[in-house]
């Protein structure tokens, strides 16, 4: 296993723990200056929020996703109970501050979706233009939506004041000082850490290779309404909405597996522009079968007319075509990538690989 990139970091002398110490040290100092930056911003705006986070939540994001990265793929140098802890409380403030930004771009999506698919341009004319049920259908999307993004917004609010929070900021004041390192972390750098990074990327390639990439071979393939269709109407919508979430779930965790692999190769020295990529994809693909969930849902609200049901229909089914479009360029890319850590090490930055699915035509 090469040791290159790790050589390149730090001195060969450096150990497993000068290099992690310096990680955590550098991500936990972002995570206490963009703290307040992010309660402040989501103060700020109490009746609406922008379509992407703002540049402290975005920041602390990214520190909290870095940190709980590092603590479980190293954690074999950790004091177990101590990195538990903390990973558990860094996953609840992740969860918390991505909730209202993920209700915004949700409405953007779904809304968007309406209006094009009922709208007329040179391009072509959607195929709900003129439908009756496409007003309604939006403006009941747009109800639901911000009247979920208000809730979580008062949710978020009421935990950025709690004493959970003010203790996890403490946790991180004392980890910029000393990270609680076991004798373990006294090794040389390339010894202790490279294999724990390499079973980052094992279990990476493992859940990569359960996927059905072959049934994503088509851009806009529809593989999933198809097979969708098979469930038994008799059984109902919880019926489909299980088979749905079942077949999501296993590129749910690739998309965490791929965070993962990018923080380890970030602690080896060499940060990846392929997983950057992968990660942007599996990310639309994750929105993308939220937005189908909600107008789903929609669908199913008591007293709404047949129209506007039919075209909340149309509208699921255009985002899971835009699930399976996701599908399909992540199977153009894979292939293409090093199976294992030493691969990733020794490829040269790519400048952009794979191909975009070609557009729709109405």
């Amino acid at each position: 296993m090469t040791e290159a990139p790790m050589t390149a970091q730090a001195a060969s002398t450096a150990t497993a723990g000068d290099i992690l110490s310096r990680q955590l040290t550098a991500q936990a100092g972002a995570f206490l200056r963009a703290l307040p930056l992010a309660v402040g911003e989501v103060g700020a705006r109490p009746g609406s929020a922008a379509a992407a986070p703002a540049s402290g939540t975005v920041d602390l994001l990214g520190a909290v996703r870095r940190i709980g990265g590092l603590l479980h793929t190293f954690g074999a140098v950790f004091e177990q109970a101590w990195a538990q802890e903390s990973r558990t409380e860094l996953r609840w403030l992740l969860n918390l501050l991505a909730l209202e930004p993920g209700y915004v771009r949700r409405s953007a999506r779904l809304l968007g979706a309406v209006d094009s698919l009922s709208g007329t341009d040179p391009e072509g004319t959607g195929m709900l233009a003129g439908h009756a049920g496409a007003p309604k259908a939006r403006a009941l999307l747009d109800r639901q939506l911000t009247l979920a993004r208000t809730r979580a917004h008062s949710t978020v609010l009421q935990e950025l004041r709690s004493a959970r929070l003010h203790a996890l900021a403490d946790r991180m004041t004392l980890l910029v000082g000393e990270a609680p390192l076991l004798e373990a972390a006294g090794g040389r750098a390339a010894a202790v850490l490279l294999p724990q990074a390499a079973a980052a990327f094992t279990a990476l390639a493992a859940s990569a290779q359960q996927l059905p990439l072959q049934r994503a071979a088509t851009p806009y393939g529809g593989d999933g309404l198809r097979r969708l269709g098979a469930v038994p109407a008799a059984r109902g919508a919880a019926d489909a909405d299980t088979a749905l979430a079942a077949d999501d779930a296993p590129w749910s965790r690739l998309r965490i597996l791929v965070k993962r692999a990018r923080y380890a190769l970030e602690v080896c020295g060499r940060p990846s522009v392929e997983l950057d990529e992968l990660d942007a994809v599996l990310g639309r693909h994750q929105e993308a079968a939220d937005a189908a969930v909600t107008a789903a849902t929609a669908a199913r609200t008591p007293r709404i007319t047949p129209a506007t049901a039919y075209v909340l229909g149309v509208v699921h089914a255009d985002q899971r075509l835009e699930v399976e479009a996701a599908r399909y360029a992540f199977g153009r890319r894979w292939p293409e990538l090093p199976p294992g850590l030493d691969g990733w090490l020794e490829i040269p930055p790519a400048e952009g690989w794979g191909h975009s699915p070609a557009p729709r035509t109405a």
